[in-house]
């Protein structure tokens, strides 16, 4: 931050910067404290946030690929073993981290909205909202981004408020950056299950196949991919570590290594909520943190935020609904939340509640199929789904995720059934259990006034409309089409979601 300079013909206070204004007022809060606990230097803190990827590591137990640099972090600190996502999509996933809250409580919850590139609402949080990026820059901290371009959030925001720097590369040491003294957040952002995976090559005919995916070729190719991503990753993560101590810096730095959702070529993974969506990476460690821990208890992504704030000593807002995770205080969740709306042009309404044993499920909308039209379609993985089912060549347990309609709830016993392929929703054994976890999902949505129980605005499915008019199925937008009729002829052809890379 820039001070006056000396010398000038004019008298002028000061300015100081943003960072040590941020750090006095911390330390007059803690004036009371004892000397030896106002003299620890506050950590600092970096997010490894990978993309589309899930736990398939060593530390949790599978060793298809080596992951060397995610156990050695694991074996530094801790490793949680059941932390979720709020949802199966990334600009959900990230809307509701930099808030600290669930999506669904400001209204971000529908896919890539509030951006001029893509449909959707426009979404402006409310007086005195903040994300943990401004929080910890208002903290003292500098803060900055760097690595993949994924700031993919469903709300009207500013980056310089966000950031103090924004780089292009993951192995940056943006931390050079800051001031002398000044603690640093940084958030390196990895493309994570999207990388090239090369030069890897995982043999298809190893891996297993999961018994809700049919045992093809192309499903074998896509599950020996993620491998081959997660290598390179783990690669990637080495490099920045590499880069910290170089600096001097791995001691005193908290580190987090976590992904946004489940691998994007599992269909029943990337954007729904069952565990292969939503159950992700998490590992923690740095100062402080007992090295080799592994922790079972529930945590949520937007646990996430609070901790950070909590490990810099910043006041956690009480906007932020996310648990301090390290505190000593920190009483465990009985029980996490995730959802799933609007992905792109598919419109879908499901919520679901975890417990240390079970995991249910709520299908709003029994309309319709699970695999509605979406952005995967033509892929050779869905492709085959889709054509065996057609065929009669899959199993029940298959063919459920496949047909034509679903079920208006679903119960699965995660500790008999981790792959949840039995439906427990119809059984009189688990009727008190169903009872129980629907009384706490229809309690969560009434407390937080979940904003997925409203139906979106006609203005924004119009959006929507504008950008894949041929591509949306879904009743929905119906009455849209017959509202905006003429402003959809001259809206033109649908536009494909991204330039599709060669790989």
């Amino acid at each position: 931050m820039p001070t006056d300079h000396a010398g000038s013909s004019r008298s002028h206070s000061p300015r100081i910067p943003l960072w040590i204004l941020g750090s006095l007022a911390l330390l007059a809060s803690c004036a009371a404290a004892p000397r030896a606990a106002r003299a620890a230097p506050r950590p600092n803190v970096v997010w490894i946030f990978a993309e589309d990827m899930n736990a398939w590591m060593g530390c949790y137990g599978d060793d298809m690929v080596p992951t060397p640099n995610i156990d050695a972090l694991a074996t530094r600190g801790l490793r949680f073993d059941r932390a979720y996502m709020p949802a199966g999509v990334c600009s959900a996933t990230r809307s509701a981290i930099a808030l600290g809250a669930m999506q669904t409580t400001y209204g971000v919850h529908q896919h890539r909205s509030s951006r001029k590139r893509a449909p959707g609402e426009i979404v402006h949080l409310p007086e005195g909202v903040k994300s943990v990026y401004e929080h910890m820059r208002m903290g003292g901290y500098f803060v900055s981004t760097q690595g993949m371009n994924k700031n993919d959030f469903n709300f009207i925001w500013d980056a310089k408020s966000f950031y103090d720097y924004i780089g292009k590369r993951f192995d940056e040491p943006s931390w050079q950056k800051r001031s002398q003294g000044q603690p640093f957040f940084t958030q390196i952002q990895l493309r994570g299950g999207k990388n090239s995976g090369k030069p890897y090559q995982t043999d298809p005919a190893k891996v297993e196949v999961m018994p809700y995916y049919p045992d093809h070729p192309a499903i074998r190719h896509e599950i020996a991919y993620h491998y081959n991503t997660i290598r390179q990753t783990d690669d990637e993560i080495g490099q920045i570590l590499d880069a910290l101590k170089a600096d001097g810096l791995l001691e005193s730095t908290v580190v987090f290594f976590f992904t946004d959702h489940g691998f994007r070529g599992g269909v029943r993974h990337k954007q729904f909520i069952y565990e292969g969506g939503i159950r992700v990476p998490l590992v923690v460690a740095g100062p402080g943190l007992s090295a080799g821990t592994v922790r079972s208890d529930l945590v949520s992504g937007i646990d996430i935020s609070a901790t950070t704030l909590g490990l810099a000593g910043v006041p956690i807002p009480k906007t932020m609904e996310g648990r301090n995770f390290l505190a000593k205080k920190y009483e465990p969740r009985p029980y996490v939340i995730a959802a799933r709306d609007r992905c792109d042009y598919t419109i879908d309404h499901i919520r679901t509640v975890v417990t240390p044993r079970y995991q249910y499920l709520k299908n709003f909308l029994t309309d319709r199929p699970y695999l509605q039209p979406q952005y995967r379609d033509g892929r050779p993985f869905l492709e085959a789904i889709r054509t065996l089912h057609k065929e009669g060549k899959l199993n029940a347990v298959q063919s459920a995720f496949a047909g034509p309609d679903r079920p208006a709830e679903e119960l699965y016993d995660l500790e008999k059934d981790p792959h949840e392929t039995v439906n427990l929703a119809g059984d009189p054994k688990h009727a008190k259990a169903l009872a129980k976890h629907r009384k706490i999902l229809e309690g969560w949505m009434k407390a937080t006034d979940d904003k997925g129980q409203y139906p979106e605005s006609a203005e924004s499915l119009l959006g929507v409309l504008k950008r894949w008019n041929k591509q949306a199925v879904n009743p929905e937008y119906d009455a849209v089409r017959r509202k905006y009729a003429d402003q959809l002829k001259s809206a033109g052809k649908a536009k494909p979601l991204r330039k599709k890379k060669k790989q």
